[in-house]
């Protein structure tokens, strides 16, 4: 079993909710149940899966946590994409979320690898 609030990938995470949750706060009311709730239910999946599986008995559980909340990631890289071209986020709002999806995708990346290893 790991803590998973020592996690760097679990913490940045948690920044990213947060920063994502503030930038859907300026998006237009008639998104609320469309792309705004899509995104924001995809950005707490990342960290709460890895929390979840930081809480298994094995690493192989880990990793098949670490692989949903992956998934989850790519799924919000691609929602801010489709937010950034229909205009609801500006390019430099879009680059920022992007850029810390991205590093995450990477660090749940490497910390998989490291699970297989052991």
């Amino acid at each position: 079993m790991h803590n998973f609030k020592d996690l760097k990938v679990w913490q940045k995470a948690i920044d990213l909710a947060v920063d994502v949750y503030q930038a859907m706060s300026l998006l237009p009311i008639d998104e609320k149940y469309g792309l705004i709730s899509q995104i924001k239910r995809c950005t707490v999946s990342i960290s709460s899966n890895i929390a979840e599986g930081a809480g298994r008995n094995t690493d192989l559980q880990f990793k098949h946590f670490l692989n949903i909340s992956q998934g989850s990631a790519f799924e919000l890289e691609t929602q801010l994409i489709i937010s950034n071209k229909l205009g609801l986020i500006n390019d430099v709002v879009a680059k920022h979320l992007i850029d810390q999806t991205t590093e995450i995708q990477k660090m749940i990346y490497a910390l998989e690898r490291k699970l297989i290893k052991n």
